[in-house]
Protein backbone atom coordinates (compact mmCIF):
# COMPACT_ATOMS: atom_id res chain seq x y z
CA UNK A 1 0.00 0.00 0.00
CA UNK A 2 1.37 3.70 -0.89
CA UNK A 3 1.12 6.33 1.31
CA UNK A 4 -0.90 8.43 -1.02
CA UNK A 5 -3.56 5.29 -0.30
CA UNK A 6 -3.56 5.37 2.98
CA UNK A 7 -4.56 9.50 3.25
CA UNK A 8 -7.00 9.52 0.41
CA UNK A 9 -8.75 6.08 2.31
CA UNK A 10 -11.77 6.67 4.78
CA UNK A 11 -9.41 6.63 7.79
CA UNK A 12 -6.37 8.56 6.08
CA UNK A 13 -8.83 11.30 5.82
CA UNK A 14 -10.47 11.18 9.01
CA UNK A 15 -6.97 11.60 10.65
CA UNK A 16 -5.82 14.38 8.11
CA UNK A 17 -9.25 16.18 8.94
CA UNK A 18 -8.29 15.79 12.73
CA UNK A 19 -5.09 17.07 12.58
CA UNK A 20 -6.03 19.97 10.47
CA UNK A 21 -9.07 20.90 13.12
CA UNK A 22 -6.35 20.95 16.34
CA UNK A 23 -3.71 22.35 14.90
CA UNK A 24 -6.28 25.05 13.33
CA UNK A 25 -7.81 25.57 16.89
CA UNK A 26 -3.70 25.84 18.58
CA UNK A 27 -3.30 28.38 16.32
CA UNK A 28 -6.89 30.45 16.99
CA UNK A 29 -5.97 30.49 20.85
CA UNK A 30 -2.43 31.25 20.30
CA UNK A 31 -3.34 34.16 18.30
CA UNK A 32 -6.17 35.79 20.62
CA UNK A 33 -3.54 35.89 23.53
CA UNK A 34 -4.17 32.71 25.40
CA UNK A 35 -1.33 32.00 28.17
CA UNK A 36 -1.03 28.35 29.82
CA UNK A 37 -1.97 29.02 33.96
CA UNK A 38 1.75 27.50 34.66
CA UNK A 39 2.91 29.28 32.27
CA UNK A 40 5.61 31.98 31.87
CA UNK A 41 3.56 35.19 32.72
CA UNK A 42 0.77 32.91 33.36
CA UNK A 43 -2.03 33.76 36.34
CA UNK A 44 -1.28 30.19 38.58
CA UNK A 45 2.67 31.22 38.06
CA UNK A 46 2.02 34.62 39.26
CA UNK A 47 -0.33 33.23 42.11
CA UNK A 48 1.54 30.62 43.36
CA UNK A 49 3.25 31.34 47.33
CA UNK A 50 2.37 35.25 46.55
CA UNK A 51 -1.45 35.36 48.15
CA UNK A 52 -1.81 35.58 51.94
CA UNK A 53 -5.51 34.14 52.80
CA UNK A 54 -7.47 35.51 55.25
CA UNK A 55 -7.87 34.07 58.63
CA UNK A 56 -10.64 31.76 59.39
CA UNK A 57 -12.70 31.77 62.69
CA UNK A 58 -14.38 28.60 62.41
CA UNK A 59 -13.66 24.91 61.66
CA UNK A 60 -14.89 25.01 58.32
CA UNK A 61 -12.96 28.00 57.33
CA UNK A 62 -9.99 26.85 58.35
CA UNK A 63 -10.82 23.94 56.25
CA UNK A 64 -10.91 25.69 53.65
CA UNK A 65 -7.97 28.19 53.80
CA UNK A 66 -6.00 25.04 53.88
CA UNK A 67 -7.36 23.64 50.74
CA UNK A 68 -6.61 27.40 49.18
CA UNK A 69 -2.94 27.11 50.58
CA UNK A 70 -2.58 23.46 49.34
CA UNK A 71 -3.22 24.65 45.79
CA UNK A 72 -1.66 28.33 45.55
CA UNK A 73 1.12 27.47 48.20
CA UNK A 74 1.84 29.05 51.04
CA UNK A 75 2.43 33.18 51.05
CA UNK A 76 6.83 32.94 51.40
CA UNK A 77 6.42 36.69 48.83
CA UNK A 78 3.45 37.80 49.76
CA UNK A 79 2.03 40.24 46.91
CA UNK A 80 -1.70 39.55 46.61
CA UNK A 81 -4.44 39.28 49.75
CA UNK A 82 -7.50 36.99 49.53
CA UNK A 83 -10.14 38.43 51.10
CA UNK A 84 -13.20 35.70 51.82
CA UNK A 85 -16.87 35.21 53.54
CA UNK A 86 -18.61 32.06 54.06
CA UNK A 87 -21.75 31.05 54.59
CA UNK A 88 -22.80 27.33 55.12
CA UNK A 89 -26.25 25.55 56.31
CA UNK A 90 -27.56 21.78 56.47
CA UNK A 91 -30.90 21.17 55.05
CA UNK A 92 -32.81 17.50 55.62
CA UNK A 93 -33.46 16.06 52.30
CA UNK A 94 -35.05 12.46 52.67
CA UNK A 95 -37.21 12.40 55.62
CA UNK A 96 -38.90 8.96 56.50
CA UNK A 97 -42.68 8.54 57.50
CA UNK A 98 -41.82 8.46 61.15
CA UNK A 99 -40.21 12.15 60.74
CA UNK A 100 -36.86 10.88 61.07
CA UNK A 101 -33.99 12.91 58.40
CA UNK A 102 -31.87 9.79 56.95
CA UNK A 103 -29.90 12.53 54.66
CA UNK A 104 -28.76 15.75 54.16
CA UNK A 105 -27.09 18.02 52.01
CA UNK A 106 -24.55 20.66 53.17
CA UNK A 107 -24.62 23.79 50.98
CA UNK A 108 -22.15 26.41 51.28
CA UNK A 109 -20.94 29.45 49.58
CA UNK A 110 -17.73 31.99 49.38
CA UNK A 111 -17.62 35.09 48.18
CA UNK A 112 -13.80 36.29 47.93
CA UNK A 113 -12.49 39.24 46.42
CA UNK A 114 -8.44 39.60 45.30
CA UNK A 115 -6.24 42.25 46.13
CA UNK A 116 -3.04 43.44 45.91
CA UNK A 117 -1.18 44.23 49.16
CA UNK A 118 -1.15 47.91 49.75
CA UNK A 119 -4.30 48.35 47.39
CA UNK A 120 -7.49 48.22 47.66
CA UNK A 121 -7.63 47.46 44.30
CA UNK A 122 -10.11 44.28 43.72
CA UNK A 123 -8.32 42.37 40.91
CA UNK A 124 -10.82 39.47 41.08
CA UNK A 125 -14.06 38.92 43.03
CA UNK A 126 -16.68 36.54 42.71
CA UNK A 127 -19.14 34.29 44.38
CA UNK A 128 -18.43 30.39 44.34
CA UNK A 129 -21.84 28.21 45.54
CA UNK A 130 -21.61 24.23 46.20
CA UNK A 131 -22.66 21.44 48.19
CA UNK A 132 -22.51 18.00 49.32
CA UNK A 133 -24.55 15.20 51.21
CA UNK A 134 -24.05 12.77 54.03
CA UNK A 135 -26.71 9.62 54.91
CA UNK A 136 -27.29 9.73 58.50
CA UNK A 137 -28.75 6.29 58.70
CA UNK A 138 -25.80 4.52 60.63
CA UNK A 139 -24.91 5.00 64.32
CA UNK A 140 -24.57 8.29 66.33
CA UNK A 141 -20.58 7.99 65.41
CA UNK A 142 -21.32 7.28 61.75
CA UNK A 143 -23.24 9.96 61.27
CA UNK A 144 -20.89 12.31 63.22
CA UNK A 145 -18.24 11.10 60.65
CA UNK A 146 -20.34 11.54 57.71
CA UNK A 147 -21.00 14.56 58.54
CA UNK A 148 -17.07 15.78 59.37
CA UNK A 149 -16.28 14.14 56.13
CA UNK A 150 -19.06 16.26 53.97
CA UNK A 151 -18.27 19.81 55.32
CA UNK A 152 -14.56 18.78 54.86
CA UNK A 153 -15.57 17.79 51.04
CA UNK A 154 -17.47 20.78 50.84
CA UNK A 155 -14.43 23.30 51.43
CA UNK A 156 -12.37 21.46 49.05
CA UNK A 157 -14.94 21.78 46.30
CA UNK A 158 -15.08 25.55 47.32
CA UNK A 159 -11.47 26.09 47.29
CA UNK A 160 -10.76 24.32 43.91
CA UNK A 161 -13.80 26.46 42.72
CA UNK A 162 -12.15 29.59 44.18
CA UNK A 163 -8.87 29.00 42.73
CA UNK A 164 -9.92 28.07 39.29
CA UNK A 165 -11.96 31.19 39.14
CA UNK A 166 -8.71 32.93 40.01
CA UNK A 167 -6.55 31.82 37.28
CA UNK A 168 -9.10 32.56 34.78
CA UNK A 169 -10.11 35.95 35.70
CA UNK A 170 -7.86 37.71 37.64
CA UNK A 171 -6.36 40.33 36.12
CA UNK A 172 -2.45 41.05 37.79
CA UNK A 173 -0.79 43.25 34.94
CA UNK A 174 -1.54 46.30 36.93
Amino acid sequence: MWWSDRITGPVGRRAVLKLGLAGGAAAGLSACGFTPVYGPGGTGTALRNTVVIDKADSVEGYLFVQAVETQLGHATQPTYRLAWDMAVVEEGQAITPNNETTRYSVIGAVNYRLMKIGSDDVLASGRIESFTGYSATGTTVETLAAERDAHARLMALLAERVVTRLFATADLSG
